[in-house]
């Protein structure tokens, strides 16, 4: 196993590299509503939540965005978001991130973007309230979106599709952006959907979780691992992968090495010590996994980099991010 000394080197590349990354998706704006508890409605069974705090975060492509600009990698990020309230917030608060290029993303009346409204009380979700309206493409809006992959490709070190199923990942725009990176010779990485599953094709690397690495190939989840490695396999084989790393919550991950043709399958364990929220801990994921790549163009020494990064963000309050120095004080102690 790779020894903690060239792992902590490794954190310390990542914002000396100058590596870009260019992440394509759904961006989303979180907002928290955070409260206590004291009496239930009398109106129905449920609870009155007293409101002492209110906040906004980043979710979707922007929170991946967020992750790699924490450690010190640098994004450029192509999305389409609505003239609204809620796409003036995502952009005010990403023209304030360090290392985020937003001059990519367009505006359009016809898109409203997409919010999550989280409930908290006595730090525990009561409810999640979604606005949500996927987007369909119209044609001057898509050839646009090309033009901008297509001009990326160029300038970039690696593609991370962030695909939350809000419609900015279309078959077409998943399918271009693979196939673009791969006529340029640069990696491409994916948080996948189900339902695009199988137009993931020929891609660096791919970060299902356990339910969507099943289910996405029409399967009954397992958590047992030989299953798991079962399924692995699968994927790689019908999807023609270089690499796969199925993400298990508690379990940790499990990494499928297939660049040298001779798979290659390692599991690696939690590092989290205390799961408090596992919101975001995917965007995590690959976030570091993508960054870790294209610095050290080793996927498993990437994989354990992000697992590290997934433990910390776990015992945290909402979608969160991690930075160099916790990441370096995680592998030190661990």
């Amino acid at each position: 196993m790779i020894n903690k000394l060239e792992l902590i080197k490794t954190v310390d590349l990542f914002n000396k590299k100058n590596k870009t990354v260019c992440v394509i998706g759904d961006l989303i704006l979180d907002r928290y509503i955070i409260g206590k508890v004291n009496r239930i409605s009398p109106e129905a069974p449920v609870p009155i939540v007293e409101v002492v705090d209110e906040k906004q975060a980043f979710g979707g492509a922007a929170n991946v965005s967020n992750n790699i600009s924490s450690v010190g990698g640098k994004v450029r990020l192509i999305s389409v978001i609505g003239k609204d309230q809620a796409g003036r917030e995502i952009l005010s608060m990403l023209e304030k991130k360090d290392n985020i290029d937003i001059s990519y993303i367009i505006e359009t009346e016809n898109q409203k973007t997409t919010e999550k409204t989280r409930i908290i009380a006595e730090h525990q979700q009561v409810i999640r309230v979604d606005k949500e309206i996927k987007y369909r493409y119209t044609p001057s809006i898509l050839k646009k979106v090309k033009e901008l992959i297509k001009k990326s490709a160029k300038e970039t070190d690696t593609f991370l599709l962030s695909d939350y199923g809000k419609g900015i990942l279309s078959k077409e725009i998943i399918e271009y952006s693979i196939n673009t990176a791969n006529r340029v010779g640069i990696p491409v990485f994916v948080d996948p959907k189900i339902q695009h599953f199988s137009s993931y094709k020929r891609v660096t690397s791919m970060t299902p979780n356990i339910n969507e690495a099943f289910l996405g190939m029409k399967a009954i989840p397992s958590k047992i691992q030989r299953d798991i490695e079962i399924m692995g396999k699968k994927i790689i084989k019908k999807l023609n992968l270089k690499s796969l790393v199925i993400t298990q919550s508690e379990n940790g991950l499990t990494v499928f090495d297939n660049f040298t043709k001779k798979l290659k399958i390692s599991h690696i364990p939690t590092k989290a010590k205390e799961v408090f929220d596992v919101t975001g801990a995917g965007d995590t994921v690959i976030s570091i996994l993508s960054l870790g790549y294209v610095i050290t163009k080793d996927i498993l020494k990437s994989a354990i980099i992000a697992n590290y990064a997934a433990g910390i963000v776990v015992s945290k309050l909402g979608t969160a991010t991690v930075t160099t120095d916790e990441l370096k004080e995680a592998i030190k102690n661990s």
